[in-house]
């Protein structure tokens, strides 16, 4: 899953929340060095996406840009999803999505001294652009592929993707919503899980 997913997920807990938004910028046991709440998040990610990975729904999704887009279809993938997690956010969260993202945001610059170097410099740029607000919208998601094509040097030709995003509007749709509720409850009951794991 992409940002947005993987922050919904996280619960109401600051840390372990950006523990999980992090978690991409950290290797191996390297976790370790953090504080737990932050473990606890990096290790909620990791599970998120192995669970994502081999779900038979989100392949069923990738196989339709495999064609195009070979090993970069679940990268793809994510991205749309989020699209769909923000544009139908009501379903989801008794919090607008506006007010919801800038919390988070808030809880980036209180706590940017513990993100990594990487996303020192990705969470000004997140802000600045407010790209989680923009998945709402296909134009957002265009500039989401736009980035992420300049970054493998145009070889992944994602920034063509929304092209199937509008022809398959609808089966992308229906695919992630099925595939969230499996995700929401696997999510909540990991996090229960690395809470036990994590307590004094």
């Amino acid at each position: 899953m992409n940002f947005l997913a993987h922050i919904y997920l996280s619960g109401d807990d600051e840390l372990l929340t950006i523990g999980n938004f992090v978690a991409d910028g950290i290797r191996g046991n390297k976790y370790k060095l953090y504080p737990e709440k932050i473990q606890a998040g990096i290790l909620l990610h990791r599970a998120i996406d192995t669970f994502t990975d081999a779900h038979p729904i989100f392949r069923q999704s990738t196989k339709r840009l495999h064609k195009n887009y070979g090993h970069y279809s679940g990268v793809i993938v994510d991205i749309f999803y989020d699209h769909f997690l923000a544009k139908n956010w009501k379903h989801y969260s008794n919090i607008p999505l506006a007010k919801y993202i800038d919390h988070f945001y808030q809880s980036l610059n209180d706590n940017f001294e513990i993100l990594p170097d990487r996303f020192k410099h990705l969470a000004p740029l997140m802000i600045e652009g407010n790209w989680l607000l923009s998945y709402a919208k296909i134009e957002g998601i265009q500039q989401v592929l736009n980035g992420m094509n300049r970054r493998t040097k145009g070889k992944s030709k994602m920034n063509e993707a929304t092209k199937e995003l509008k022809e398959y509007y609808s089966e992308f749709e229906h695919e992630f919503t099925l595939f969230f509720e499996e995700l929401r409850a696997y999510s909540n009951s990991k996090l229960i899980e690395l809470k036990k794991q994590f307590e004094p």
